[in-house]
């Protein structure tokens, strides 16, 4: 059974999802990877779908949960994205690491969509350069020398 991640921000509806999917196809074989938040929108907001189809990843499947459908589960790693989710992150069963890694949230940008679009892609970009190197490090330590960082 793979170790769970779980990628936690307030409202699962970009930022967790940009990490989500970015992670899931860096590291899938070595993790499996799930987010929510502390506050979920409802929905997973269709500029970080369109993002991620630009590289490549499919996230119209993604839906935006609780973290409280996690709560019950082994949770291996937990990683927050936001620094609200930080603050009231809880403890999950069986887990062994926590990493934050604050993103600013494109939800927040304001201007024409093109506008916007550049902030998604910015901190697409940002996360995937970070979740690129953790999925590379997942790789490392296992003892795989392939590298998940182009993702």
């Amino acid at each position: 059974m793979k170790p769970a991640v779980l990628i936690l921000c307030t409202g699962n509806s970009c930022r967790s999802h940009l990490a989500e999917a970015v992670l899931r196809a860096a590291a899938g074989d070595l993790v499996d990877v799930h987010s929510a938040g502390s506050r979920p929108a409802g929905y997973v907001h269709p500029l970080a779908v369109r993002v991620l189809a630009e590289i490549g990843l499919d996230a119209s499947g993604h839906r935006s949960k609780h973290l409280d459908e996690f709560l019950q589960r082994p949770i291996h790693t937990v990683i927050t994205v936001c620094g609200r989710a930080d603050q009231v992150c809880p403890v999950f069963p069986g887990q062994v690491r926590r990493h934050h890694w604050g993103f600013d949230d494109p939800a927040d940008a304001r201007g024409t969509e093109e506008e916007v679009l550049v902030v998604f892609r910015r901190v697409r970009d940002e996360i995937r350069r970070v979740f690129g190197a953790y999925a590379a490090g997942l790789r490392d330590a296992r003892g795989d020398g392939a590298s998940a960082a182009g993702v």
